[in-house]
Order: C-alpha cells, then structure tokens, then sequence
C-alpha cells in the first residue's frame, strides 16, 4: 500500500522560495566596516535569480561546481541559494587555507567558475595557478577598475559580480531536481593527509534545517535576528543561512570583521537573538566586554561548537553576562549538527551543568553507538569509552572521489572523537583518538585537563598534548597563555590541577606561549604544536 501524500521533492530551491516570499520582509544585515547595508530577503531572492541567469551565461548548464571564495555577507547568502537551486554544486574554499592546499581542494572538485571577494582577490591569484579546472572568477565587493590584483587574474575570464546581475533578468525557470542529487560541497580540514570532500544532498541539507529550528536545538522562529560568526565555509554555517530562510529568522553577517568590538556592537545594534562561533570567539568577547562592556541583552542564546567549550566559558557567561551559552558537537562529515547539549528537564542547577558541559544529546535522527578495539561494540552506559560511531539522513557515507574505508564501520561514520554514551543519547567526548595520551598504558584526556587550566582566573587559553617519554612512552605537555598582565608559576598551575584529577595525569612538562596556534576554523592545533615542540621551539619547564 502507498500513501496519498505528493511526493514534493526536499531541495534548496524549496527553501528559497519559501523564505524569500513569506518571509520576505525579512532581511540580510552586512557590516561594512562604518557601518551596515541592508537587503530584504525578497530582495535576495531575485538577485539570486539574477545571478543564476549570469552563471547559465557562463556555461554552467549542469552540475558544475561554483566556488565561492568569500566573507560572510549578502552575497554569500544568494550563491548559496542561486547554485544549488539552479543544480550546480556550491563548493564554499576556505578562505584560511594556504594557496597550494586551496589549490588542491579547487582541482579535486574540479571547479569551474568561482566568486571572490574584491578583498580577497590578491590571495586568489596565488591559487589559480595551482587549480587549472577554474575558468571563471567573479569579482563581488568593489568595481574591478580599484580592485587590487585583478591583473594578476591570468588565463581565466574575470567578471564584475554586480555588472553581470544588472544585465539579468530578477526571474529564472529553477528545475525540478532530484533531492539526493548534489547541492552542496565542504571539505574537511585535512590534518592528516590531504583533506577530503563531503557532498550534500539537497535532502540532507533541507532535512538538517529543518532540525536546527526544532525546540531541542536552537528553536528558531521568525522572531530571531540570527549573526552567524562561524564561517560560511566551515561545514555550510553549521545550517544556519538555510534554517533562517527556512524559520523566516534575519540574518546579520558580520563580513570580514570578526573583532570583538564589532560583534558586541553588531549584537547590540541589531538586537540579535542567537549567535554561532567557536569557543575562541567568544573566549575574546568575554575579555573585550570584561575590559569595554557593552549590551548583550537582546541574546537568548550563543552557539559553540567545532571544539569542546570550556566549563568555565559557559560559567563565566552565565554569571557575568547573562548569556547561556549552548554547545553543539559534529562535524563537516555530518552536515555538521550530530548532537546538543541541552539539559533533560527537571533538574537542579548543578545537574543541568553536568549535561551542559558533555557534547550534548544525539539530535534528531541521527543514531550513535561506541565502539572498541578491533571493532567490537561497548555498551552505552555512560561508562565504556570507545570511538563515536554515528549514523543518519544527514551523515556523510562516503568521500567524495576518495575510498577510505578506514572511515566508515558497516555503514556507520568513524568519528575520530572518543568517549562515552549513555542510554539516553548524551554523549561525554574524552578527546580526538589521534589527541588522546597513552601513559604507561592508561589514557590521559588532553580535554579534560585544558578544561581544569582554562578555569584558573590568570589562564586565557590552554593547549595540552603528548609528547615522547624515556619511561612511560607519553607524557602531558601543557602550553599555557597568560591573561594580559597576570604571573602565575607552572608549579602554582601544577597544584591547582592536582586539586581535581588524579597525581598520576599532572603534567611534569610546561610551557608558556603568546598564543595557541589554531586551524583555519579556530581550533586549537595539535600537529603544529608538536612540530615545535620536535623543532624545540618551546622553552620547557619541568615540574614534578
């Protein structure tokens, strides 16, 4: 028997026309450095018209890829509804990547036109020459005549962004597409190996918008004033354009300035409701409005992810700021949202804070089991550690051109994070497998130890790895930065620790950094700390 239901297919381009008509009224902020620029969500949807009929022009006729290499703005916001909707691919470069590893990523996704901000145009022309497959480059931000490296734009036709929209009609025959067919593509940062591509459905993308509205993750609803501090190359905005199209919420884009100063202003200024980022942004906020102040009052709500969230982050929000701060956990692999730490309800204070301080609750669909060496599967009882095994609608089950079967566990993503489940979905990550410190055949998590040092009032930020030893294979090295005019000694950090975890984890090898070297989507970077520490880049001090 078959249901009566019609059989409308999930896409992008449903999105679009939904949110750009009811919601139509609503609009995209963009900072412009003085100031903001403003443009209503039926505005963008016609200049995402506009710039479909440019790129059919072009020769994209297919499922070609268009790059974009850009800020968060309004222009982003209608390449992210134009390409898919028309069924080509979107493929967001990260604009923090160096030219030969852009250059790689372009290449192997096989690029056919691409769009960069007029800021970012000098950078691009280091990595054309290094992705042959891209034909055309579409300059948005500033005419082409005062834009700093065009000329150097050789062997490939470049375009006014705004030149080609004004000789374009604000209407396009969008196709039916099929909704398992590509919309979208992001590739994971590559830490090891070269990085590798995800490839988004149009229904994965449509089905994981429709979560993030949902009440059990970030309830957004037309009242929202959404500014979305995450990067719109970084796992699609973690959803956030799509859902606020979809939920009928205002986007506020930040641009090119993520300063302190400017997002604090910007959340004022705009009454912003939510805001997403990762724990380093806000870690940043907390000193500027510590030292500055400003008003924050308008946020219900501020999302974290893309690498575990202090305790003393949420706290320190919490109590001297009145914002909540809610984290979520996931990756590029699965679209990103897997999980949400929002408390069950019905619990005191210092319990929510045992539930807000894990990865959170598996979210919506998405299925999750642990398992343990040589595959075998550990029981989710909130006690067995094992690797995070996940599963879903929205979860990647393959890479894009690339066979890595190490990855996948009868059908299931390896997730490369390790800890434990409980019986309720609420996952408790102990660190990245290739993070976790093997001593003497027991396992030290560098998570929870930075956790500890980040609580300590005269700590801004600390990075803790492992590294060679004589006598028991690995020990913790814990590099710390300071907060601005605090001195506090390695020894004095060694007891503060010893308060909270067993004498047998304490680090007995310290060092004091200017700053943590972070990934192009601001986590913390163990690969480059332990080539310094092989480089003797750091001065040790060593306490026992």
């Amino acid at each position: 028997m078959r249901s009566t239901m019609m059989d409308v297919p999930l896409t992008i381009a449903s999105i679009m026309r939904y949110g750009t008509s009811v919601f139509g009224d609503r609009e995209v902020v963009t900072w412009t450095g003085d100031g903001t620029r403003r443009r209503t969500y039926a505005e963008a949807g016609r200049r995402a018209a506009q710039l479909a009929n440019a790129l059919r022009g072009l020769g994209v006729d297919a499922d070609q890829r268009v790059g974009t290499f850009m800020w968060n703005n309004a222009e982003h916001l209608e390449a992210y509804l134009a390409v898919p909707s028309m069924g080509a691919v979107l493929h967001t470069l990260n604009i923090r990547l160096a030219a030969a590893e852009v250059g790689y990523i372009a290449t192997h996704a096989d690029d056919y036109a691409v769009i960069v901000d007029a800021s970012l145009v000098s950078k691009f022309a280091e990595i054309l020459p290094q992705a042959p497959t891209v034909k055309h480059v579409i300059v948005t931000g500033g005419p082409l005549g005062e834009t700093p490296g065009t000329d150097q734009l050789t062997g490939v036709s470049v375009h006014s962004y705004e030149d080609l929209l004004v000789a374009e009609p604000d209407s396009f025959d969008w196709p039916e597409l099929d909704e398992n067919s590509a919309a979208a593509m992001c590739y994971t940062s590559g830490t090891t190996g070269n990085p590798k591509g995800i490839v988004y459905s149009h229904r994965s993308a449509y089905l994981h918008s429709m979560g993030a509205c949902l009440g059990n993750a970030f309830g957004l609803s037309e009242r929202d004033r959404v500014l979305p501090v995450v990067p719109m190359f970084h796992a699609n905005a973690w959803g956030l354009a799509y859902a606020s199209l979809l939920s009928g919420a205002a986007l506020v884009m930040p641009d090119k300035d993520l300063s302190p100063a400017t997002l604090v202003r910007l959340i004022a200024d705009e009454k912003v409701t939510l805001a997403g980022g990762v724990p380093t942004i806000w870690a940043a906020v907390l000193t500027y409005m510590r030292a500055e102040g400003g008003d924050l009052s308008s946020l219900r709500v501020v999302l974290c992810g893309g690498s575990a969230v202090p305790h003393a982050l949420q706290y320190n929000f919490d109590q001297e700021l009145g914002v909540r701060i809610l984290q979520a956990w996931g990756m590029t692999e699965t679209s990103p949202l897997a999980s949400v730490a929002n408390p069950p309800p019905g619990l005191s204070e210092e319990e929510e804070w045992s539930y807000r301080d894990s990865q959170g609750r598996l979210f919506c669909t998405v299925e999750g089991r642990l398992s343990g060496d040589g595959g075998a599967l550990l029981p989710s009882d909130g006690e067995a550690v094992g690797e995070i095994e996940v599963r879903g609608p929205w979860i990647t089950g393959s890479y894009y051109k690339d066979d890595d079967p190490s990855k996948f566990h009868d059908g299931w993503l390896r997730t490369g994070d390790v800890g434990t489940m409980d019986e309720h979905g609420f996952i408790r990550l102990s660190d990245r497998a290739k993070d976790v410190i093997k001593s003497g055949g027991e396992w030290i998590s560098s998570m929870e130890l930075e956790n500890i040092l980040m609580a300590h009032p005269d700590v801004a930020e600390a990075a803790v790895f492992g590294v060679p030893d004589d006598k028991w294979g690995e020990r913790p090295l814990a590099a710390i930065v300071l907060r601005s005019g605090a001195d506090v000694a390695a020894d004095k950090l060694r007891g503060f620790l010893a308060e909270q975890i067993p004498r047998w984890q304490l680090p007995e090898r310290w060092c004091f950094v200017a700053e943590v070297p972070k990934t192009s989507v601001g986590k913390f970077s163990k690969r480059q700390m332990r080539e310094a520490y092989q480089r003797g880049d750091y001065e040790i001090i060593e306490v026992r």
